[in-house]
Formats: structure tokens, sequence, C-alpha cells
């Protein structure tokens, strides 16, 4: 893949998820706030493995979801996260690869091992999640390849990544690089605890460095401390360009200097796992914006996208997204 004719680069945690069904009586035990992300420890990852029921692995981290759902749309893609040189590093970098992603972060030889976030869901479909970060939290400025932020439309970034100071470090400096560029800068506020730790830190980003913001609609009322959803559209207009705010069954509202568009969301047969429902509406609403298309059309395919990911367990695509999108009239 050429490097000069990438659509969107993602900078996240390099993670391989576990999933596995859990009830709520087994949060309780473990402490999880339900529908939350908590970070932990070696030792507490590998507790809650021991305590948990048969899992599921499969490659994840919430950029690099989204990057899948790019190529999965046909679109150009790539990515930039810290994994170790271990048997799940070397997991992660093949699954991301085989789907036509550009990865070449050079891994991590000594120290931590890769990443893995431990997902339970519940029969709701709600995910509560345990991530032991690893490697993935070495990622500094080195990292970032200022070859590919500037060959891509734009840079993804991933709110998870912003509790180590090194990450902070690296995001600007691929903010600073875009912007030199002519390119675009994005951030998803991935979590309302990841917004509340860094609250100040996330409103100087948004205000100073981001073109293009998704937050779902708990994650936004952390950013501006409100539980109103209307307070938080109004709070947010003219912070960043583009706010494209999710509200699951809701739809979501894409939020502009001058205009406010709902769009509905896209009916699923059968929900059955929430995991990566954010990070696909960023895959479909991004592929849709560096292809030219409406707002309204960008919320629709992003819509379409987490429609397809929380109808089967895991946050990568089983379906063709694009081959959905052509047959919905979006593409």
């Amino acid at each position: 893949m050429a490097a000069e004719s990438l659509d969107v680069v993602g900078i996240g945690n390099a993670i391989v998820d576990v999933i596995a069904q859990a009830d709520d009586a087994f949060l309780a035990r473990q402490g999880l706030a339900k529908g939350s992300m908590r970070l932990i420890d070696a030792a507490q990852a590998e507790a809650l493995y021991a305590a948990m029921g048969p899992g599921i692995e499969m490659s994840g981290g919430s950029a690099a979801n989204t990057i899948a759902g790019i190529a999965s749309l046909g679109g150009t893609g790539a990515y930039i996260g810290k994994r170790s040189a271990d048997e799940l590093g070397e997991v992660f970098a093949h699954d991301i690869r085989s789907i036509g992603v550009r990865f070449a972060t050079a891994p991590l030889q000594h120290g931590m091992p890769t990443a893995r976030c431990l997902i339970l869901v519940t029969p709701d479909a709600q995910r509560t999640m345990g991530t032991f970060l690893g490697a993935s939290a070495e990622l500094g400025p080195d990292d970032v390849a200022p070859e590919l932020v500037r060959a891509a439309q734009v840079t993804y970034l991933e709110g998870y990544l912003f509790d180590p100071p090194r990450a902070k470090a690296a995001f600007l400096k691929a903010a600073e690089l875009a912007h030199a560029a002519g390119r675009k800068v994005s951030l998803t506020l991935s979590d309302p605890f990841c917004v509340e730790r860094h609250r100040a830190d996330f409103r100087a980003l948004v205000q100073g460095h981001i073109d293009i913001l998704f937050a779902n609609e708990a994650e936004i009322g952390a950013l501006y401390e409100t539980a109103d959803f209307d307070v938080a559209v109004r709070a947010v207009r003219g912070h960043c360009d583009i706010a494209a705010l999710t509200r699951s069954e809701k739809g979501s509202v894409v939020v502009t200097a001058g205009t406010t568009q709902t769009v509905a969301a896209e009916k699923v047969a059968r929900l059955v796992d929430t995991t990566g429902a954010g990070d696909l509406y960023a895959s479909g609403f991004l592929y849709g914006l560096t292809h030219g298309r409406d707002l309204a059309s960008c919320a629709r395919l992003g819509s379409l996208c987490a429609a397809e990911i929380i109808s089967h367990f895991g946050a990568r695509p089983e379906a063709s997204l694009k081959a959905l999108a052509a047959k919905a009239g979006l593409l």
C-alpha cells in the first residue's frame, strides 16, 4: 500500500481482546462498574482471567478496530501502536496486516508483554472491560511515523491512550505534523472515566488540536460536566469543526459551528455485544468524510457499521462493510 494513498492513520493501544460472557453478579464480585473500562495491572489481569468463563481471543484496540472497519469499507489505512515481540504481539501484527492495514511500529523487545483487554459481556449485551495496557503504554513520540501522518487525510487518536505521559506527547506530535501538512486530526473520547481522569487536558486538546471529535452521550457529558445532552451539544459547538455524538438506539447527532443534524440508528435484528460500536461508527463516518460524502451520509455510514458490529461477538467486522454499504445505497 502506498503511503500517499492513505485515508486515515490511527494511533492507539495495540491490544488483544479476550471476550467472555458474564452476569451482573460476577461483575459485582469483581468490583467492576457495568459498562465501563477499568485499567488493571498484570496481577489483576491474571486474577480476572482466571475467574472468567471460556473466552474468545481476537485482536482489538479501539483505534485499531476503527482502522479495520475502514479497510472493510474499501478504504486505505495505517496504524501506529506499541506491542511486544511476544506471541500475542505477533497475533496482533498478523491480524491487522492481513486485512490490508499498514502497520510497521517497532515492537518492544524487552519489558512489558503485549496489552490485553478482558471483556465481559452481560445478557443485555453491555460490555465491561478490564484492560492491562502492558507494552501499549510504551508508545511515545518516536513511534509516530511522520510520513504516515503527512500522507493520511485524517489522523485518528484514541482517548484510551491518553493515560501514559509519553502517549500525550505522541498525540501532540501527531497533531502538529498533521496540521502542518494541511491534514485533519480526529479524537475519540473513548470512555467517561477516561475523560474524568483527564478532563482539563482533553478540553485543551479538543479546543487546540482537534478537527473531528467522536463521543457518546456519557463521554461528552463528562467532558463538559453535565448530564444534559443539549447543554453538552451547546458546549462543544465551535470547539472543533465537527462533533459526531452517538446516542445508542437514539442514533447520532452531528454538530458543526452552524448546524445540528440528527441521524437515526440502523435497525439491528439481534443485539449481541456492544463492544466496538463507537469504534465502527467512527469507521463509517471517517470513510465517508475522506470520500467526499456529506455529514448526514457520513453518520448513516457510521450507524450501518455500528449495527454490523453489535450483531455478533467481537469488535472487528464479520461481514464486508463495503457490501453492506453498497446494498444500503451509501457507496
